[in-house]
C-alpha cells in the first residue's frame, strides 16, 4: 500500500489482521489530513471497533486506526498527550501496518494537505 501526499509518497508494510483487511476494502481513498503533534491523521470510509491489536501507547511509525472518530492514523512522533519520550493517541488505536523508509518527511504535512491511499 502507497499513502501519496503532494511531493512524495511513502510505502507501508500492513499486517494481517481485520482492520488492514477493511482499510483494503476501502481503496482508493482520497482525503484532506489534519496534524496533533508528530500525528498524521484523517477520516476515512471504514468503521472497525477496536480488537486485538488495539494499543494506548504506540511506536514510531505505527499506523493506527482510531475507531473514534474513523481515523487512519500515521504515528512518526510525540504526541500532544505524550509523556515520558512516548507515542499516545488520543486514546487506543487499532494498529494495522507501519511505515516503511524515512519517516522525516511527514513533518511537511500540514492540516488541510491531501492526501490518496491506493495500493
Amino acid at each position: 500500500m502507497k499513502i501519496k501526499f503532494k511531493d512524495f509518497e511513502v510505502e507501508v508494510e500492513l499486517y494481517d489482521n481485520l482492520t488492514s483487511k477493511a482499510i483494503v476494502k476501502a481503496l482508493p481513498i482520497n482525503a484532506e489530513v489534519d496534524t496533533w503533534g508528530e500525528e498524521i491523521y484523517f477520516k476515512i470510509p471504514v468503521h472497525v471497533e477496536l480488537d486485538s491489536s488495539s494499543q494506548e501507547v504506540v511506536s514510531k511509525g505505527d499506523l493506527g486506526f482510531w475507531p473514534s472518530g474513523d481515523c487512519f492514523c500515521i504515528f512518526f512522533g510525540p504526541t500532544p498527550g505524550s509523556k515520558d519520550g512516548e507515542i499516545r493517541p488520543a486514546s487506543a488505536v487499532n494498529v494495522f501496518g507501519k511505515v516503511k523508509g524515512d519517516l522525516s518527511l511527514l513533518k511537511n504535512v500540514k492540516s488541510g494537505d491531501k492526501v490518496r491511499v491506493e495500493k
